[in-house]
């Protein structure tokens, strides 16, 4: 039976008092002292137990373990025991050292053992501070027994690890190192592998503990109930811990048989797996699985066994609570509920060295690490909790433990190496299990700065590739978890150790392995890349690390540096494939990053998982999540590895750090310029704005900057030009010198810039030091500043001579203040003063301050250094130099804190693929073309994929093209390519091209034009593969000739030689067409029967039938450039083919059901590409085009159009363009048969594409085939007949093009009954036009500004009578004579519905019937056409405008006047006539309607005429002289109204022919005697014209008929005949509704033509001179018939109102215009003399006088009065019977008139009166009644007497 539980402790540690006095040297002297407390404290015990009365039993001491401890029942302390237990730990022995050791650690383990008190020997620790103390004392270095080793081991861990013990501070680090030292001095490998998990499991309670008191304390605070980390890890084992432990104890046996020999052996590779262990990213808590896993196949199961369950054990119930209970129960009231400084306990450790204890082994390196830590390290420092406190000293003391060298004092440098790893490790651990605490406390992120990051800038350029690759391990971690407070050291490492490794050329191969291993994790992680492009490359103070990166990565991509570090093969091929990894997880980061503006239109797979043996046909990309290794092992751990990341330093603004990146270029640039010409340098940086102009600005610049290069700054501080000793002054000024010495000073003076060589600049600038020195210490030893100058350069010379290795001789102290004495103005400086200067620079040299700017040379070993020795050596001292910088600029830094931003917007990737698209390009194309390693290829492939992603989710042309242009040169189908070269990694070439088309097809643009060229050449690959011709291939190739020549010629071998460079030619794919297959290399024929695969021929197939997912932009420019390669492909000189078109055809048809706004775009370039191909001159290649536009024009029209589109327009518009561009008659009739098809089979779908068939036919119509013609005609005649009916509504919009149409057949010469048919159809049109005018009411046309009543006649009737119009003046006399009569007919017909500005348009269209530019140029044909024509279109015209005189009357009276007068006006007889009589009717038909307005523009236009018509030219012509027609026309058209001409094509070529032929003189007398003759005859068409106006034809005649018949008739009385004639004088013609002012007008013209006549008869010489020139033939000319005529008309006028008794008001001037007129018509016929003139005007006088006979008495007496002498002359000559009857009446009658009686003898007298006399111009007084007397009748009768016809006269 158990005892019970409160005495179970007591018993247990009977138990081990009395194993210890068991012990055989419990009784050795040295041991007396153990005994005795031994047997004491056993005593001691039992006396309790009897006091206790506990019975005894034979199971009463038979437990071997405590129960764990129950705090109701532990009554009893077991401190007071401790002494016996710590003395066994000080014995000798080590079996009593296990023994007493292995109790405490089971009592501390089950909680027996708190160690609160306070030690008795020491009041400041408490007990457990002691016993730890005591534990560790037992490891005295190597000769510990190792069964010790491992239970102190135990122990320190299960004080580390339980919950009921509590150590801080100095204890912790004193356990920390004793296991750390364990570790180092131990020599059996157990135990080192113990104590390596131990350190782990300590280190990650400390800072877990740490974590979970900032989660608990943070919950306390919010009362929110929290499970810390630690607590849910926890496993619940308690039962299992004594027997694990028990175990180990047993087990350890066997572990101490493992020599020596095989631990060393194991020691690297040990490391190694431990390093790889601590690598993972935190994936477990150290935990000892991990490391079973690891050592089982070095150190056996059981030792493994015993490991974990060692450290299993004890950790599992260590963490089972929160160990911040304990610290709030500490008995000695530790501060642990408020921050507070650490200030009053040391920190202090003094463990027992071990230096005095081993005596073969040197010092160990941990000996002065974790044992001194001064009070001072800790002040200031302020802790939230003081477990922080731990783990920062911890973390602090392993920090420097890593970065400590090897002294002189250690025997074995294995101790260092392995001390340096084991800290490095156990640092990584702790950086990986970073929590909350640990990231974002202040001391903790400081002491990352101050030591950790310093510590790597050490180890980082390590030749140990174990310190070199943990180190990269560590900064791994830190930019995973700390670089928000890290942004400086990054940078610096980064700069220092990753850059310049990779950069320089002698760095080894190991070191740029581990290296660009490191840069695969790093550029996995896209949140990383972007930062660092974000914090630095656009961060003007700090280095391009991603620009650098990416060129030192694009380099080892290329294999640049592979010689020169001398590595092999298999080593370069595995650094390239490194360097390619970097580059492409690059890339797949920018295009993570840029996720969410990619958009896939195949929604396809992802593109980065896709495995290389991948078909090319599967989807491939899916555009989530592409191409980024997502959760991988080799990607950092970021906590802020995606966009959404938190911002932690400035805004991510992507503008803002554009100009700055924009800016830091110019910086760059600027310095790049200062570095060669310093002036121009700084001159360009302020032209930019960056620097300004004054002195103090340039110096702060040289002074801040620490980019310009040293050597150049001392040069141009000290020239000794003006701005640049402003410029030195300003510099020297800036600094500050107070308070330092002037050593110190001299070393900050001078660490900014290289001294210059020069004395003087050396000079210059030493006296600005010494005088700045003096100003800032005034109260110093030195009388002047002469003083300080003259000792800095003693310094500066002390420093060369003291450090410069080419000085053998060094100066001495002595002779050095020897040198310096009197110059302290004549005195000695102080010896001690000179001493200590002397001692500063022997100590430390005076060098410029490490910078960004110290490079490692990169030259490297150049060409000198070719052995492996010389290069390690070269290497090893570059590596010197880069640590020594690295560790300064780290230190530097190591108080920087810089904001860091952490990148979140996703257009950061445009400016960071801009600026490294082009390493990236280099890097994969050199991959590409020099190397034929697959997984090499494949790499390259995927990073020109990632590249044109990006390229084109931000659009950059520039950059996409160029990849994707160099993506098709690796196709090797591209024209400039040899395809013998074809390889396995060309076939993947062009599987990644179809695949980048698949994917990206959105955002290739132009770059569509390259990757289609490759498909269209993979085509004749695969035509060739597949061993089928090619179509369009022509067998008369000569190049065809030469491979058969060569073929029998046995030149075979020469195929395999193709494209090599001695071969004499390269072949290509056009070229192979013709070779056959079996004529070439065997893997040459693979690779193009690869190409020709299913997977490949179903990929690129399906590029096009998925065009249909393309955008709008992109199908376009995938139709713009696949019309590109059909080009090419059809004009290729010897073979076209018609690949790239029938996928024209097929994208055509899978697009058709894009909306129209895409489809119009792309039909737009479609359309163009038809065109040319349907004009191609290769027949064949225009049948095909012609008929695929058939099909895909049937197919689109069978989709339908509604109302107001236009893309059928749009669609036909090629059979157009073809049908007028191509001569070829084939294809010209199946243009219109396929036209013709569409009519008859898709008419109710057809809209908007009539016009295009119309205009397809109108061209067909000017054909001269037959079948041409004929089959549009009757299609056309189809549409118009039968069509019409039906839909008429549908095809409005095309009727304009329906009438061009017919009026095209209508004007073909060739087929005159299809002339006529035509316009039979436009007749027909013109009823469909009435009929339904309201379809062109309501056609919404395109142009809106035309009314909405004017659209019947725009669209209607004006294209039809326009359309008639053509026809008339371009066919000949039958057709236009047709279209003539059609025209008046349509306008007769259907004018009444037309509007008076339609009819302005109408005249319009008549007018130019009469164009003289449109008549023809032949004279004959001219006089044809006016004499037909426009003769005809004359008369027509008046009858319409008669028949519409109400609206035309007012509108268009002037344009018919000045078109009537233009007739008249030709010398065309006939038209000239026609004008005349059409004017006559005219007038008389509308003459009633007329205003006085519209008289008055009547009586003008006449005028007009007769005056432009006069032929004044046969007055003046003369013998020789020629007549201008342009004067003539120009006298014709003088006061005339120009008309409105149409131009046209006939117009231009009229007038052009006449104007050549017109403009020379006409020498013909026959032509102007011609048009004279014309003249004249119009003249006396205008008289007759006037007359039958006022009085119509018939009334005028009629009474001229009378006249004479009353002039016959002698036995009728005068009065009789009298009232007879007066019958006549009636109200006939337009006289009633003349004007009396018109009327006078146009006897003014009447007058004019009269004398002008008269004149011209009077000019006997000019007559003589026409007669004798031919003019009328055999008769002398003359106008007898104009003179007669005019003044006939005139008198009929004249004696007309005489009688009118309504325009009394005119009586005086017409009885003034009757004298005078009458007057000078007979003293004219008194003076003829020509019989002939008499002839003409006899009848003219006879009806005059007639009519003066018929006047009254009064107007009789009046006129008489005035004629009387010139009748009595008349008496006198020889008159006609008929003349000389009226003039007897006239007498007859004067006598009655004038009173003249009658006596009964038949004698006459006057009474009361006297004969007067009377002259030759007497004129009677008719109121004279003397007169009337017998005297005058004698005198009558004498002076008839003297007339022959006396006797006649008088005869009655």
């Amino acid at each position: 039976m158990m005892i019970l539980a409160p005495y179970s402790r007591e018993m247990f540690i009977v138990r081990g008092l009395e194993k210890i006095l068991e012990e055989r040297e419990i009784r050795k002297s040295y041991n007396s002292q153990l005994k005795k407390a031994c047997e004491s404290s056993l005593e001691s015990i039992r006396a309790e137990i009897q006091a206790g009365k506990i019975p005894q039993g034979e199971n009463a001491t038979s437990a071997a373990l405590p129960l764990p401890r129950n705090e109701a029942a532990n009554v009893m302390s077991a401190e007071k025991y401790v002494t016996p237990f710590e003395l066994g730990c000080q014995s000798k022995t080590p079996r009593i050292v296990v023994s007493a050791m292995d109790c405490l650690q089971k009592l501390i383990a089950y909680g027996h053992l708190t160690g609160n008190e306070v030690d008795q020997g020491n009041k400041s620790r408490r007990l457990i501070d002691r016993l730890v103390e005591t534990i560790c004392n037992c490891f005295t270095g190597t000769q510990t027994d190792e069964g010790v080793q491992l239970q102190i081991i135990k122990a320190l861990l299960t004080i580390m690890t339980s919950q009921h013990v509590e150590v801080h501070e100095k204890t912790v680090l004193i356990s920390v190192k004793t296991c750390y030292d364990i570790y180092l001095a131990s020599k059996n490998i157990v135990n080192q592998k113990t104590a390596k998990a131990t350190l782990t499991q300590m280190l990650s309670v400390i800072f877990q503990r740490m974590e979970n008191q900032a989660i608990e304390e943070a919950a306390r605070h919010n009362n929110v109930p929290v499970v810390s980390e630690g607590d849910r890890k926890t496993i619940n084992k308690q039962s299992s811990s004594t027997n694990l432990i028990d175990q180990s104890e047993t087990k350890q046996v066997e572990g101490e048989n493992l020599n020596t020999s095989e631990s060393e052996v194991e020691l690297k590779e040990e490391t190694e797996e431990i390093a790889k262990v601590t690598l993972l990213n935190g994936e477990q808590e150290a935990n000892p699985d991990s490391l079973t896993n690891l050592e089982a196949e070095e150190i056996g199961t059981e030792t493994v066994a015993m490991a974990e369950a060692l450290v299993n054990d004890l950790v599992e119930t260590a963490m089972q609570k929160s160990p911040t209970a304990n610290v709030k129960s500490n008995a000695l009231g530790r501060e642990n509920d408020k921050p507070s400084a650490v200030t009053g306990e040391s920190c202090e450790a003094n463990p027992v060295g071990l230096a005095d204890k081993v005596s073969n082994v040197g010092r160990i390196p941990s000996e002065e690490s974790l044992s001194k830590q001064t009070e001072d390290d800790c002040s200031g420092l302020y802790f939230g909790h003081i477990l922080q406190r731990d783990a920062f000293l911890v973390f602090r003391s392993l920090c420097k433990l890593s970065m400590k060298q090897v002294t002189e004092g250690y025997v074995d440098p294995r101790y260092w190496m392995r001390s340096k790893i084991l800290a490095m490790e156990l640092l990584l651990g702790v950086i990986q299990q970073a929590g909350n605490v640990f990231k974002s406390h202040p001391v903790f992120v400081t002491a990352i700065r101050q030591y950790l990051c310093v510590a790597l800038s050490k180890n980082g350029t390590s030749h140990v590739p174990e310190v070199f690759q943990l180190s990269l391990a560590l900064f791994l971690s830190l930019l995973a978890n700390f670089k928000t407070h890290l942004k400086a050291q990054i940078e610096v490492f980064f700069r220092e150790i990753f850059l310049s490794i990779l950069e320089t050329t002698s760095s080894s191969f190991e070191h740029k392995w581990l290296v660009i291993n490191a840069l695969t994790r790093i550029c996995a992680d896209a949140q990383c890349v972007v930062d660092i492009y974000v914090n630095y490359d656009c961060d003007l103070a700090a280095a391009n690390i991603y620009e650098r990166l990416v060129n030192a990565l694009s380099k080892i991509a290329q294999g640049r540096h592979s010689v020169d570090i001398g590595a092999t093969p298999n080593q370069e091929k595995a650094l390239r494939i490194k360097g390619l990894e970097c580059l492409v997880s690059i890339l797949k980061c920018m295009v993570e990053w840029s996720r969410e503006l990619y958009v896939n239109s195949h929604a396809l797979s992802n593109l980065g998982a896709e495995s290389k043996n991948k078909d090319v046909s599967e989807d491939s990309d899916s555009g989530k999540g592409t191409m980024v290794s997502y959760g991988s092992v080799n990607s950092l751990s970021s906590s802020a590895s995606f966009p959404n990341a938190a911002l932690q330093g400035q805004e991510d603004n992507p503008e803002q750090f554009e100009v700055l990146k924009h800016q830091k270029e110019i910086w760059e640039q600027g310095i790049d310029m200062f570095n060669r010409k310093p002036k121009k340098g700084i001159t360009y940086l302020q032209e930019n704005g960056l620097l300004g102009n004054r002195s103090e600005d340039i110096a702060s610049f040289l002074l801040n900057d620490e980019r310009p290069d040293k050597a150049v700054v001392g040069d141009f501080l000290g020239d000794p030009d003006k701005s640049n000793v402003e410029i030195m002054h300003a510099y020297v000024d800036l600094m500050d010198f107070n308070g330092k010495d002037i050593v110190s000073a001299l070393r900050c003076f001078l660490e900014g810039f290289r001294l210059p060589g020069e004395a003087q600049k050396i000079d210059r600038l030493m006296e600005k030091f010494a005088s700045r020195y003096c100003q800032c210490n005034q109260s110093g030893i030195f009388a002047s500043a002469d003083t300080a100058y003259v000792l800095a350069y003693s310094i500066i010379m002390l420093t060369t001579d003291l450090h410069s290795p080419q000085v053998k001789t060094k100066m001495t102290k002595a002779q050095y203040i020897k040198m310096n004495r009197g110059i302290n103005d004549s005195k000695d400086l102080p010896e001690e003063f000179l001493s200590a200067i002397y001692d500063q620079i022997a100590g430390n040299e005076i060098k410029m301050r490490a910078s960004a700017n110290s490079k490692v040379t990169k030259s490297g070993m150049g060409t000198g250094t070719t052995s492996e020795k010389q290069r390690r050596l070269l290497w090893n001292v570059e590596m010197e130099v880069l640590s020594s910088t690295a560790r300064q600029l780290m230190e530097s830094v190591s108080h920087v804190q810089a904001p860091f931003t952490t990148a979140k917007h996703l257009e950061h990737v445009r400016p960071m693929f801009k600026l490294a698209w082009t390493p990236f390009l280099a890097a994969f194309s050199v991959g590409l073309q020099d190397c034929d390693d697959p997984e090499i290829a494949t790499l390259c492939l995927d990073g020109i994929r990632c590249s044109v992603r990006v390229a084109c989710i931000f659009h950059m042309e520039l950059e996409r093209d160029a990849y994707v242009q160099a993506l098709a040169r690796f196709t090797l189908l591209t024209a400039n390519s040899a395809i013998s070269e074809l390889k396995a990694k060309n076939i993947d070439t062009i599987k990644t091209l179809i695949t980048v088309a698949h994917t990206d097809g959105n955002y290739l643009g132009k770059s569509w034009l390259d990757i289609l060229k490759c498909i269209s050449q993979l085509e004749l690959a695969q035509l060739i593969g597949t061993g089928v011709r090619p179509q369009y291939i022509t067998a008369s190739s000569p190049f065809a000739v030469n491979i058969s020549q060569m073929f029998s010629q046995g030149l075979n071998n020469q195929l395999t030689n193709f494209g090599s460079p001695n071969s004499p030619t390269s072949f290509h794919l056009s070229d192979l067409a013709w070779m056959g297959m079996n004529s070439l290399d065997p893997g040459l024929k693979q690779s193009i029967n690869e190409t020709s695969s299913q997977s490949v021929v179903v990929a690129v197939d399906r590029i096009f039938t998925c065009s249909t997912r393309l955008d709008g932009d992109a199908i376009v420019e995938f139709v713009k450039a696949l019309c590109q390669v059909s080009i090419d492909e059809l004009n290729h000189p010897t073979h076209p083919r018609i690949f790239s078109l029938q996928k024209l055809v097929e994208i055509s048809y899978y697009n058709m059901g894009r909306i129209r706004l895409q489809w119009s775009r792309i039909w737009e370039i479609l359309g163009d590409h038809f065109n040319k191909v349907g004009c191609s001159p290769n027949e064949d290649i225009a049948v095909f085009s012609v008929d695929s536009l058939r099909q895909l024009a049937m197919k689109f029209i069978e989709k339908g159009e509604l109302s107001n589109f236009r893309f059928q327009k749009d669609f036909l518009r090629p059979f157009e363009h073809i049908m007028k561009k191509n001569k070829s008659p084939a294809i010209r009739h199946m243009v219109v048969l396929c036209i013709a098809q569409m009519v008859n089979s898709q008419a109710k779908n057809i809209k908007s594409g009539w016009k295009n068939i119309f205009s397809v036919f109108h061209i067909a119509a000017s054909d001269q085939d037959e079948a041409i013609v004929e089959l549009a005609f009757q299609t056309t005649g189809k549409i118009i007949g039968q069509l019409y009916e039906r839909q008429f509504a549908v095809m409005i919009d095309s009727f304009q093009d329906a009438i061009k149409c017919l009026s095209e057949f209508a004007c073909n010469a060739s087929f005159p009954d299809t002339s006529m048919e035509a316009i039979r159809f436009i007749r027909q049109c013109a009823k469909h036009v009435d009929e339904m005018p309201q379809l062109f009411r309501e056609y919404n046309i395109e142009d809106m500004t035309v009314n909405e009543e004017d659209r019947v006649w725009v669209r209607g009737w004006f294209p039809i009578l326009f359309e008639l119009s053509c026809i008339i003046t371009r066919c000949k006399l039958d057709v236009r004579t047709r279209g003539l009569t059609v025209l008046f007919e349509v306008v007769k017909t259907y004018g009444r519905n037309f509007k008076s500005h339609w009819w302005q348009d109408l005249f319009q269209i008549l007018f130019r019937i009469f164009d003289n530019m449109k008549l023809p140029e032949q004279q004959t044909e001219k006089n044809e056409w006016m004499t037909t024509t426009c003769n005809h279109a004359l008369y027509a015209m008046v009858d319409v405008v008669t028949q519409y005189f109400d609206v035309l009357g007012g509108l268009l009276l002037d344009d018919i006047y000045s078109q009537l007068e233009w007739c008249v006006q030709q010398d065309n007889e006939q038209l000239a006539r026609s004008g005349s009589n059409c004017l006559e009717h005219l007038v008389i038909s509308n003459g009633p309607k007329f205003t006085n307005e519209i008289w008055s523009k009547t009586c003008r236009c006449l005028t007009d005429i007769f005056n432009s018509t006069l032929p004044r030219q046969l007055i003046t012509w003369k013998p020789g002289d020629y007549l201008d027609l342009e004067e003539m026309t120009e006298r014709r058209e003088s006061g005339h109204v120009s008309l409105r001409r149409f131009p046209s094509a006939h117009s231009i070529n009229s007038l052009s022919s006449n104007s050549s032929r017109l403009s020379r003189p006409i020498t013909s007398d026959q032509r102007i005697f011609s048009a004279l003759q014309i003249r004249c005859v119009v003249q006396l068409e205008l008289i007759t014209t006037i007359e039958n106006i006022v009085f119509f034809p018939a009334t005028a005649k009629k009474e001229d008929a009378e006249a004479l018949a009353l002039s016959q008739g002698d036995s009728i009385s005068l009065e009789s005949s009298s009232l007879h004639y007066y019958s006549f004088d009636q109200d006939q013609g337009m006289y009633s509704h003349i004007s009396s002012s018109h009327i006078f007008q146009l006897l003014d013209i009447l007058k004019e033509s009269h004398y002008f006549a008269r004149d011209f008869n009077s000019n006997q010489e000019q007559r003589n001179l026409l007669w004798k020139a031919g003019f009328k033939g055999n008769v002398r000319p003359n106008l007898l018939k104009q003179e007669t005529l005019s003044i006939a008309c005139i008198f009929r006028i004249l004696f007309r109102l005489y009688r009118d008794e309504s325009r009394q008001d005119t009586w005086p001037e017409v009885e003034r215009r009757l004298t005078e007129i009458g007057k000078d018509a007979l003293s004219h016929f008194l003076m003829l003399e020509s019989d002939a003139q008499k002839e003409s005007w006899v009848s003219l006088m006879f009806r005059f006088l007639t009519r003066v006979h018929s006047l009254n008495d009064e107007r009789f007496r009046t006129h008489i009065s005035h004629w009387y002498p010139l009748l009595c002359d008349i008496v006198s000559s020889d008159l006609k019977p008929e003349l000389r009857s009226v003039v007897r009446r006239i007498f007859l009658r004067i006598g009655p008139v004038f009173g003249i009686y009658y006596s009964g003898n038949g004698e006459s007298y006057l009474p009361n009166s006297s004969i007067p006399n009377w002259g030759s111009d007497w004129v009677p007084d008719p109121c004279n009644q003397g007169l009337i007397d017998g005297v005058y009748l004698e005198v009558i009768k004498n002076k008839l007497l003297l007339s022959s016809s006396f006797g006649d006269l008088f005869f009655i």
